[in-house]
């Protein structure tokens, strides 16, 4: 089955069992220790999330703000999705084994459409004797049949353990994990910049020991502006979960309420050529599955699978190798106008809000 839609799903829960000094949501002192509070009954995101409305399969990746699976609600909106027809990967730090048993169980019948992105977090996880419980529960996943990814965050506290991290992966999972680039979150930083003591070119190297696709694809790309036309708001997009607003992507500030009336159409449009962003936030997702036709590539499957250890499931393997171009018709000359003339609004829209907010930092 092609891959229509990808859609980077928000569960603003910022609770965790876990203090890395690394998380974005610590740097940014927004650690509340609480539950998203959703705005919609998952049997309303259920009548929200019909295959015809997406217009296909679509993947649909949840994040929290915090560890996605302590929402109470993830089971059954991770079923909801499901039962709809399309994919659902769920990031975890890999410790609630409870939940994840939850998911797995209300999932039944589905489970093959499931990826589970497990984040490392080995000096937490040490700390707290937690390490086996990350292990098995990545483990019981996959005999389950479910997708995985495990990957760490590469930050200068994990270089005297790298090679210990790499050794311990091969051995309960068969294979290096895949590394994620990790970035300073500062609320009043005014440019992106890697977290790390070291040059960009020391970082890559640390980086670099573990052959990571995910990682040189993830640098490859970092701070570079895109320009070309990018059809994000049409083939992908952003959902906030908890309130149903679904943003063309991470820059946009148009958006729409698409869980309080299930039975009106989504309104997709691309974002053209008016990102607001330096660079594409999350290209490991967005540009691996084709949202800016004419760059060429690697797929999203190649950027995280490690054969060599099966992580993927041969249903999932093939879906997430497709790209979203060979499912979507690019727009014609009339369409990229109206594109950007929405465009332009965005535009003007971004760039109060960054005034409100240097007025305050005043």
């Amino acid at each position: 089955m092609p891959i229509k839609r990808f859609v980077e799903c928000l569960l603003p829960v910022t609770a965790c069992n876990l203090k890395c000094s690394y998380c974005y949501v610590i740097q940014r002192n927004n650690r509340k220790m609480q539950q998203a509070v959703l705005k919609y009954t998952p049997e309303q995101i259920d009548r929200a999330m019909s295959k015809d409305r997406w217009g296909g399969v679509t993947y649909f990746s949840i994040c929290g703000a915090g560890e996605t699976t302590l929402q109470n609600e993830i089971a059954d909106i991770t079923y909801s999705i499901l039962k709809n027809g399309h994919y659902v990967n769920i990031t975890t730090n890999g410790t609630i084994g409870k939940r994840l048993k939850e998911i797995l169980e209300k999932a039944e019948g589905y489970v093959p459409h499931l990826h589970f992105a497990f984040s490392l977090h080995y000096l937490e996880l040490k700390r707290l004797g937690l390490l086996n419980t990350f292990f098995d529960n990545v483990n019981m996943v996959r005999a389950a049949g479910a997708s995985v990814m495990v990957q760490i965050n590469l930050c200068d506290e994990y270089i005297p353990y790298l090679k210990e991290i790499e050794e311990i992966c091969i051995e309960r999972v068969g294979a290096k994990p895949q590394v994620a680039a990790t970035r300073k979150e500062e609320k009043e930083l005014q440019k992106i910049e890697l977290l790390t003591e070291h040059t960009p070119e020391e970082y890559q190297e640390y980086g670099e020991e573990f052959d990571s696709p995910l990682f040189r694809f993830t640098m490859k790309n970092f701070n570079v502006k895109r320009k070309e036309f990018c059809y994000a708001g049409d083939w992908a997009g952003n959902l906030d979960l908890s309130t149903g607003r679904f943003r063309r992507c991470y820059s946009s500030y148009v958006f729409q309420d698409i869980f309080k009336n299930p039975d009106e159409p989504i309104r997709f449009l691309a974002m053209g050529t008016h990102c607001g962003s330096p660079f594409c936030m999350n290209s490991s997702h967005f540009m691996s599955l084709g949202v800016i036709p004419e760059i060429d590539t690697p797929t999203y499957a190649e950027l995280r699978n490690r054969k060599e250890a099966g992580w993927y499931a041969d249903d999932m393997m093939e879906f997430l190798s497709g790209k979203l171009y060979d499912s979507n018709e690019k727009y014609n000359a009339i369409k990229k106008m109206e594109s950007n003339i929405v465009g332009v609004y965005d535009d003007l829209l971004r760039m109060g809000v960054r005034t409100v907010k240097k007025f305050r930092r005043r």
